[in-house]
C-alpha cells in the first residue's frame, strides 16, 4: 500500500482549469464578436475587420491577467468595495472552473491504482507534445513561405512607377501576385512586364488597392493573428477569424479604391487580370490583391454596394462592448482582492503583527532577543528590537513590513535583517537573522503578559558636556603596544577615551582632522610606534565629539611636546562632492550633539555610519581607506545615516594595516568604490590636485612611560 498528497494533480488541475476558463472566454469572445459583425454588416468593412482582430487579440490576454491587475488596484486604494452580487454571479460565470487547491486529503493506492494514475500523469505530457509538434510544422511552414518571398525580393530590381514616390517598388521575376512585402520597411513588389500585361488605368488601382493595406498597417495586423494561430492551432475559431480578417481587410480596401474615385468596371477587370494571370500570395503578412472570394467580391464592385458611417447608436455600442471587455474582468479582480481580505481578517483575526515577540538568538551564546512591534500612524508598523543579553538597549527597527504571511525586518543603525514566515494560528514567527554572512535561526513566539520577558532598565545617560566648556584629560596613561596586537581603535566607552595600537600620526589624524601626506617632516616613528592610552576627562558631563578631539590635540602636545606650524601645498587630493542624482542618507535622528558612530562590519568595504556629518566621513575615509586627503564639497550639512558597501581594492585600507583578498568575478560581489558611493548614498569621489594645509612639525618626542 502506498500513500501520497494530491498536491501534484492540483496543480495539473490548476493549470487545466485556467486553460479551460481561458480557451472558452475566449470562444465567447469570438462569438460577440460575430453578432457584432452582423450588426455591422452594412457598414464600412474596417470596423468589422477590427472587431475580429479584437477577438484574435483575446486569446492572448486571458481575463485573469484583467483581472489579476483589478486586484493589484485593489491592494493600492484604500476604501473597500463591497461585493455586489452582480459580482458574485458574474465570477461564477467567467471562471466556473475552480482553480483552488482542494483540501489535503491522503488517498491509498493499489497496484492497479497505480497504473492508472501513472498514465494519468502521462497525459500532460503527451498534450505538451502534441501542441508543441502542431506549433513548430505550423511555424516552420509559414517560414518557409517567407523564405520563398524573401528569396523573390533579393532578385527584384528597383522598378519606376509615374508619379508613385510613396515607397520603394520592386520588380520581381516570376508569376507572383502585386503585394507588399515587409512591415517596419514595407516595399511594393510587382511582377515583371506587369505593365505589358496591365493597362495603365488597370496598374494604377492595383498600386491604389496596394497602399490601402500599407495606410491601415494590414501585415502588422495579419502577422499578430499568424501567432495566435501558431499558437492556439488547435481551436477552429482562430482560422475562423484568419479568413474573416483576410475578407475584411480586402473589402475595405476595395471600399477605399473606390471611394478614391476609380471607376468600377476598370478596378473589376483589374483585379480579374490579376487573379487570371499571377498566382497569390501564401502568406497571410503579404498582403495582396487576391485571398478573399473572388465572384462576391466583383458583384459587391459592380453593383457599387455603398457603406454607411457608423452612427451614435452604434458607435455606442462599439465603444461599450470594448469598455465592458477590459472593465468587466478588473472590476471583478478589485471586487475578489476586497472579499479576500475582508474574508483573511474576518477568519484569521491573529493575522496582525502588532505585539510583543520574543525569542532567542543561538550567536555563539544565547541572546535573549524582544521585538516590540506597534501600528504605525500612517499604516503599516513599526517596531523596537532589545537584545537582552547585550545591555537591552532600545534599537529602532528602520523598516517592517508584512506581506501576506511574511515579516521583514531591517535594522540599519546594526546593519541587521530579518525575514520571517508567519504561523497560520498568528502565533509564531519562523526565521533568520541576517548580520554578516552567515544568517542565523531566530524564531519568535507571540509573548503575553505572564510569558513575556523583562527588558532592562537602560543604564543613566551621563548629560552632556557645556559645549563652551574646554576639557583636558583629568588622568591619561600612555603605554606602547603589545608587538602581537592586532587591529586597532579609538574608543569612547563609560566617559573614558581610549586608544588600541595607534601610531602618533594616526592620533593626529583623528585629533586635527587631517590625512598623514598632510603632516610634513614627522620622524619615521610617528607611522611605526603604536601606542595605547586609557584616559578620563575632568569636569562634568559627556564630552563631544569636537571636545574629544580637543583633549586628544592637548594631550599630544603635552605628552609627545609636540609644537608644529601650519601652511599650504599643492597635494594630490579627492574631492568628496554631491553626484547629479543627488545625495541618497538618510537624515540622522541621533542626538545633534552626540557622537558619530563610523565603523566596518566584519570586513573592509562594510562601512556602518550613524549620526555622522560629511567632515566625519571625510574624516574616516582619509584616515583610513584613501591614500590621500579627502576634501569635503558636498556643501551638505547635519548628521545623516548610511550603509556603503563595496570592494576594495589593493590601494585601499592601507592606514589600517588590512590585507586586501583579490576581487573575485561573482555577479554578488559589491562594485568598487567609486561607483558605490554614486549608487548608494547620491555622493562622488573625483581625483585632482588642490592646494591643501599642511601641519610641518617643529619639535616632537616620544612620551615618557607612566
Amino acid at each position: 500500500m502506498f500513500a501520497a498528497l494530491s498536491n501534484g494533480a492540483w496543480t495539473d488541475q490548476a493549470w487545466t482549469a485556467a486553460l479551460v476558463n481561458h480557451l472558452w472566454q475566449s470562444t465567447v469572445v469570438v462569438l460577440l464578436a460575430w453578432l457584432l459583425t452582423l450588426i455591422l454588416r452594412n457598414n464600412h468593412a474596417g470596423a468589422r475587420y477590427w472587431v475580429w482582430m479584437i477577438a484574435s487579440v483575446k486569446f492572448v490576454i486571458p481575463f485573469a491577467l484583467l483581472m489579476a491587475i483589478g486586484e493589484w488596484f485593489g491592494t493600492v486604494v484604500a476604501t473597500p468595495i463591497e461585493r455586489p452580487a452582480l459580482a458574485v454571479v458574474m465570477q461564477e460565470i467567467t471562471q466556473p472552473f475552480p482553480q483552488t487547491a482542494p483540501a489535503p486529503a491522503v488517498e491509498y493506492f493499489g497496484p492497479a491504482s497505480l497504473v492508472a494514475t501513472h498514465h494519468m500523469n502521462l497525459l500532460p505530457a503527451i498534450l505538451i507534445a502534441v501542441w508543441l509538434c502542431g506549433l513548430l510544422v505550423i511555424s516552420f511552414s509559414w517560414a518557409g513561405r517567407w523564405f520563398q518571398i524573401r528569396a523573390a525580393v533579393r532578385a527584384s530590381s528597383p522598378m519606376q512607377i509615374e508619379r508613385f514616390r510613396e515607397m520603394p517598388v520592386l520588380s520581381c521575376p516570376g508569376v507572383l501576385e502585386p503585394g507588399v512585402f515587409g512591415i517596419v520597411r514595407p516595399v511594393l513588389l510587382l511582377p515583371e512586364n506587369i505593365g505589358d500585361r496591365l493597362s495603365a488605368a488597370q496598374l494604377n488601382a492595383i498600386v491604389a488597392h496596394e497602399m490601402c493595406h500599407v495606410r491601415r498597417s494590414d501585415n502588422l495586423t495579419a502577422a499578430i493573428h499568424m501567432l495566435v494561430a501558431a499558437t492556439f492551432w488547435f481551436h477552429p475559431a482562430v482560422w475562423w477569424i484568419k479568413a474573416r480578417l483576410l475578407d475584411e481587410r480586402e473589402r475595405a480596401c476595395d471600399e477605399a479604391v473606390l471611394q478614391s474615385g476609380n471607376e468600377a468596371q476598370l478596378y473589376a477587370e483589374s483585379i480579374l487580370n490579376v487573379c487570371k494571370l499571377y498566382i497569390g500570395s501564401s502568406l497571410a503578412c503579404m498582403s495582396g490583391v487576391t485571398g478573399s472570394d473572388l465572384k462576391r467580391r466583383i458583384v459587391r464592385i459592380m453593383t457599387k454596394q455603398t457603406a454607411c458611417k457608423l452612427n451614435f447608436s452604434r458607435k455606442l455600442l462599439l465603444s461599450a462592448a470594448a469598455i465592458a471587455t477590459i472593465a468587466l474582468p478588473m472590476f471583478l479582480g478589485l471586487v475578489h482582492i476586497t472579499q479576500v481580505r475582508a474574508q483573511t481578517a474576518a477568519e484569521n483575526p491573529t493575522q496582525h503583527i502588532a505585539d510583543t515577540w520574543q525569542g532567542t538568538l543561538h550567536a555563539g551564546q544565547d541572546l535573549r532577543t524582544v521585538v516590540k512591534i506597534s501600528k504605525a500612524d500612517g499604516g503599516g508598523y513599526k517596531a523596537v528590537f532589545y537584545s537582552i543579553d547585550q545591555g537591552g538597549d532600545p534599537l529602532p527597527v528602520t523598516k517592517i513590513t508584512l506581506e501576506g504571511t511574511t515579516v521583514k525586518m531591517s535594522l540599519t543603525m546594526i546593519g541587521g535583517t530579518y525575514e520571517g514566515k508567519l504561523s497560520s494560528d498568528g502565533k509564531t514567527i519562523t526565521g533568520n537573522w541576517t548580520q554578516g554572512p552567515t544568517p542565523l535561526p531566530l524564531n519568535l513566539t507571540r509573548a503575553t503578559p505572564e510569558t513575556e520577558w523583562t527588558i532592562p532598565p537602560p543604564p543613566a545617560k551621563i548629560p552632556p558636556m557645556d559645549v563652551n566648556a574646554s576639557p583636558t584629560f583629568e588622568v591619561a596613561t600612555i603605554k606602547p603596544s603589545k608587538p602581537d596586537e592586532q587591529g586597532k581603535a579609538f574608543l569612547v566607552r563609560d566617559n573614558r577615551f581610549k586608544t588600541i595600537n595607534v601610531t602618533l600620526s594616526e592620533m593626529m589624524s583623528f585629533a586635527y582632522g587631517v590625512h598623514a601626506k598632510q603632516v610634513i617632516g614627522a620622524p619615521a616613528w610617528m607611522t611605526t610606534d603604536k601606542f595605547d592610552i586609557d584616559a578620563k576627562p575632568d569636569g562634568e558631563g559627556a564630552p563631544n565629539d569636537k571636545q574629544w578631539k580637543g583633549m586628544l590635540q592637548k594631550l599630544i602636545v603635552d605628552r609627545y611636546k609636540l609644537t608644529f606650524h601650519r601652511d599650504k601645498k599643492e597635494l594630490s587630493v579627492y574631492v568628496l562632492s554631491v553626484a547629479k542624482t543627488g545625495q541618497k542618507m538618510t537624515k540622522s535622528q541621533g542626538d545633534p550633539n552626540g557622537l558619530p558612530g563610523l565603523f566596518f562590519r566584519g570586513r573592509p568595504g562594510d562601512l556602518h555610519v550613524t549620526n555622522a556629518n560629511m567632515a566625519d566621513f571625510a574624516g574616516l575615509m582619509q584616515e583610513a581607506v584613501l591614500d590621500r586627503p579627502v576634501l569635503d564639497q558636498t556643501g551638505i550639512t547635519g548628521r545623516w545615516d548610511f550603509n556603503l558597501n563595496w570592494t576594495p581594492d589593493d590601494s585601499q585600507f592601507s592606514g589600517m594595516g588590512a590585507k586586501i583578498p583579490p576581487p573575485t568575478d561573482g555577479a554578488s560581489q559589491p562594485p568598487a568604490l567609486y561607483t558605490a558611493i554614486q549608487e548608494q548614498i547620491g555622493l562622488k569621489l573625483d581625483a585632482t590636485k588642490a592646494p591643501a594645509e599642511v601641519m610641518v612639525i617643529d619639535h616632537v618626542e616620544k612620551p615618557s612611560e607612566n
